[in-house]
């Protein structure tokens, strides 16, 4: 290959793999490898169909494919490779111009447009919020703090049986009150104070809270890339979201259970910013439990507000988590199934203009 060629073969951002006329693996660039969970090493000559496993007759569209020296495209159908779940992907074969006997195999995974369908819902969703937050905000404060300063009031003439109740209409006011004001952040309109963020040190800062705090009950450990470089972000809004996520992991798993934090550089997902310019996200950062999982019914709906899988749940935290991460430029997806939720989140690099100043 011309360098320019290797670059683009490299910069593609779905999996891309080259067959031989058996159907062995030759070539694969690394969104193939991201995909198959192995490297070009690992999977060289292994027959392709030992490692990918695609609910329809392949065999057949590679032999008219190389008959006939045309591509063929073939829509909806799972690939799955054995080590994670079956992902439905758009497939597209095509003969190689120099050598009709060689097969390039695309695979176009459904579940990112899917996923980024749903994140710009949430976004919408989040912002529609908005208006009643204010609103909420406003009208109910107010009068909540006139109610608490009158049981307080009541408290000092009454027998300590009686108090018993004017500590309860406190106690619950103040976690009204509590409730408001996560209701009210989704009325803050300022931009994010945005700066070059190194995301490990927020990552343990976050990390550390958990240990002493909320997931003392269960391992936390950490799979971090020291190599990747900064984000632009305003790194207080991404404490509040990375210790929202490890809470929720935290409150899914039972005792001695386990949270990974693994953070990791790809290049296989672009995003339209909002000046209408592409821009890639491929810093990743993923907070994996092995609580039970999502409820199957709110899993497509869980960063929508007020959509909630616990019994005492606002629904406010992740669709809060979603509109900090969408105001970062940036993408946040989960993976659920019994025994492993996944949230991954995808941020950009920071400019290098930014990185120098």
């Amino acid at each position: 290959m011309t360098n320019r060629t290797q670059a683009l073969w490299i910069s593609l951002p779905i999996p891309a793999l080259i067959l031989s006329g058996d159907n062995k693996i030759l070539d694969l660039n690394p969104a193939a490898e991201n995909f198959m969970n192995g490297s070009l090493r690992s999977l060289l000559d292994m027959p392709i169909w030992d490692k990918l496993m695609v609910d329809a007759p392949l065999e057949e569209a590679f032999a008219r494919v190389r008959t006939n020296l045309s591509p063929l495209f073939i829509n909806d159908v799972d690939v799955g490779t054995g080590e994670r779940p079956p992902v439905l992907c758009n497939i597209q074969v095509s003969p190689l111009v120099d050598n009709p006997n060689l097969v390039l195999l695309l695979l176009e995974p459904r579940e990112i447009a899917g996923r980024l369908g749903r994140s710009i819902q949430s976004k919408t969703a989040a912002k529609s919020a908005i208006g009643m937050a204010e609103m909420l905000a406003h009208e109910i404060k107010n009068p909540l703090a006139g109610i608490t300063g009158a049981a307080q009031l009541l408290s000092m003439n009454l027998s300590a049986e009686d108090r018993e109740l004017t500590d309860l209409i406190v106690a619950e006011s103040h976690r009204i009150v509590k409730l408001l004001e996560q209701v009210e952040q989704f009325g803050n309109l300022r931009p994010p104070a945005c700066k070059p963020v190194n995301i490990h040190d927020v990552l343990e800062r976050a990390r550390k809270s958990a240990v002493v705090g909320f997931g003392a009950h269960v391992s936390i450990t950490e799979e971090y890339d020291p190599s990747l470089p900064s984000t632009y972000a305003d790194a207080d809004q991404l404490l509040q979201v990375f210790l929202n996520l490890l809470k929720n992991a935290a409150e899914a798993s039972k005792p001695g259970g386990k949270i990974r934090i693994r953070t990791f550089y790809e290049l296989s997902l672009r995003l339209r910013r909002k000046d209408g310019t592409g821009g890639t996200v491929p810093l990743q950062i993923e907070i994996i439990d092995d609580g039970p999982g999502l409820p199957p019914d709110i899993e497509a709906d869980v960063f929508e507000p007020f959509v909630s899988g616990r019994e005492n749940g606002t629904g406010l935290g992740l669709a809060l988590v979603s509109k900090i991460i969408s105001d970062h430029d940036g993408w946040i997806a989960v993976d659920s199934v019994p025994g492993r939720t996944v949230f991954r989140i995808s941020l950009p690099v920071a400019p290098r203009s930014e990185e120098t100043s």
